[in-house]
């Protein structure tokens, strides 16, 4: 009975002496020197969302000039022809995706912002 009370007692003793430092070291701690970032996760998932819809914007617009590209050298090749179509196609649609998802993303952050309190 009495080495628990020891043991118990030294174990109380040590936790104490082990966290006075980091008691005394949070003190001196600015409130917003982590650099983990302070916006809602509303706001961090509206940029993770902008930089993807950019990012499908500027490829669809590079497939765009490549198609074009393609069907300026078919040289009157049917085929080639019909792939560069089909690739102008897809990427006027990517193109489309992408400002409909800007549309869409804007309407959400006018809804869900909370700037505005008329419905």
């Amino acid at each position: 009975m009495r080495n628990k009370i020891k043991s118990i007692g030294y174990g109380l003793v040590s936790t104490a002496i082990l966290a006075v430092p980091a008691l005394a070291g949070a003190q001196f701690v600015a409130p917003n020197s982590t650099n983990l970032p302070t916006n809602s996760v509303f706001t961090i998932i509206t940029n993770i969302m902008n930089w993807m819809l950019a990012l499908v914007g500027i490829i669809g617009v590079i497939g765009f000039a490549l198609a074009g590209l393609l069907y300026l050298t078919a040289a009157g090749d049917e085929t080639r022809i019909t792939k560069a179509k089909g690739a102008m196609i897809a990427s006027i649609i990517g193109v489309i995706v992408a400002l409909a998802g800007l549309v869409a993303l804007n309407f959400a952050k006018g809804l869900l912002g909370g700037a505005n309190t008329n419905f």
